[in-house]
């Protein structure tokens, strides 16, 4: 018998409200102490453990801190980079934690090719009790999935066979215009561990457990917490069976509430009025503003005050989406006579050089120009930047 956590896309450092960075971190070690209580054989993390390559260092040290307390538990992590914390260089701080001994990346393959020339990946596995774990990272822009069409693993035989993916797959994507692996292209494997997708999706035994904490507003209103799964695996069956099963994380409770604004001049009574229907008490408030505005602009609404009052009532935080909300016109309030470009240009030019007179100012009008260089087709981006750079340093003689 073995018994393992599946989790993907925790996305540490992704929030920058720091009450929502905060509630993240707060999942992320909630996270932790279940997988000690239940006394765990191991634990998976699929990519975007980190929301970048390069974390800051406050989210490293409470990252630093959990994986601690893994370690003293004798509960080994194995991990695959995602397409956030993914670097083309090779390096993230994936491999600072797997120095430290808190986790294994198992991220083990080699280019090969067949007997017709044709070029493939060849996966080693990592073994663990009776277990192998097979594993591929994630990439900017799903550029994984070619690659994961000429995969192929380096078998080994008599074990309970792991695959970890963070990507795509055909079945999960519904209708996102998205490239995605084909499952019935991916090798044979008895169990599936995906991420990359912030769903809550099991096709046969292909799992994605979705997001530990969610990570925006929008999958707050369509999630509104985050999970991942515990999974139980009688690896002595002839034909071993994941038996899943979910685990919840109800930090907060999410309390939408959708607003149809028409007079910006007014909304700010009326969002304040819908508050005082609903207990805000220790909720994270989804303001969702809708409609088109008639009177007034987006200006006119005081967000501030708004959130104040949220604040007040006890509201955990509160959060704004105001894609829905149109203006009847688009109004371009700038301090000019003109509205071209190379006008409003000009005319900060000469309120800088009024209020900042030296003689570099003159050289200001050439530089400027110099960067409305147009980089050329085919040119490679070190190329054009070193061409820029060179206009540059003639203009000022360095």
């Amino acid at each position: 018998m073995v018994k393992f956590a599946h989790i993907s896309d925790v996305h540490l450092g992704g929030w920058k409200q720091q009450p929502m960075q905060d509630l993240n971190l707060r999942s992320f070690e909630k996270t932790i102490e279940i997988c000690i209580k239940e006394k765990l054989d191991f634990i998976l993390i699929v990519g975007d453990l980190f929301d970048s390559a390069y974390p800051p260092i406050e989210i490293l040290k409470e990252t630093f801190a959990q994986f601690k307390k893994l370690k003293e538990a004798n509960i080994p992590c194995f991990i695959i980079a995602g397409s956030h914390d993914y670097s083309i260089s090779g390096k993230t701080f994936l491999d600072v934690l797997e120095k430290a001994g808190f986790c294994k990346n198992i991220e083990n393959f080699e280019e090969r090719k067949n007997e017709k020339g044709e070029a493939y990946f060849l996966l080693n596995p990592t073994t663990y009790k009776e277990v192998v774990l097979y594993g591929y990272p994630g990439k900017k822009s799903g550029l994984e999935i070619p690659d994961l069409r000429r995969i192929k693993l380096n078998e080994a035989p008599g074990f309970f066979k792991i695959f970890m993916l963070h990507t795509t797959l055909d079945k999960a994507k519904g209708s996102l215009p998205i490239d995605a692996i084909e499952s019935e292209l991916l090798p044979k494997a008895d169990y599936y561990a995906l991420g990359h997708l912030h769903i809550d999706f099991q096709y046969l035994n292909f799992v994605y457990p979705g997001p530990i904490f969610p990570n925006n507003f929008q999958e707050l209103e369509d999630l509104n917490y985050g999970s991942f799964y515990i999974v139980d695996v009688n690896t002595n069956s002839l034909a071993p069976t994941p038996e899943l099963r979910k685990i919840e994380l109800k930090l907060k409770e999410v309390l939408p509430i959708h607003v149809n604004i028409t007079n910006a001049l007014t909304a700010t009574e009326q969002i304040i009025s819908e508050f005082e229907k609903h207990e805000l008490e220790g909720k994270i408030v989804l303001l969702r503003l809708k409609g088109q505005i008639e009177q007034g602009k987006n200006s006119d609404i005081k967000f501030q005050q708004i959130e104040e009052y949220a604040k007040n009532k006890g509201a955990y935080f509160t959060l704004r989406n105001t894609h829905e909300l149109k203006t009847k016109e688009l109004e371009l309030e700038l301090q000019t006579e003109s509205e071209k470009a190379e006008d409003i240009e000009e005319e900060a030019i000469k309120k800088y050089s009024f209020e900042n007179p030296t003689d570099f100012n003159k050289l200001i009008p050439q530089l400027m120009n110099s960067l409305s260089i147009e980089k050329q087709e085919d040119e490679k981006t070190e190329i054009f930047n070193n061409r820029v750079l060179d206009n540059a340093r003639k203009i000022v003689n360095f």
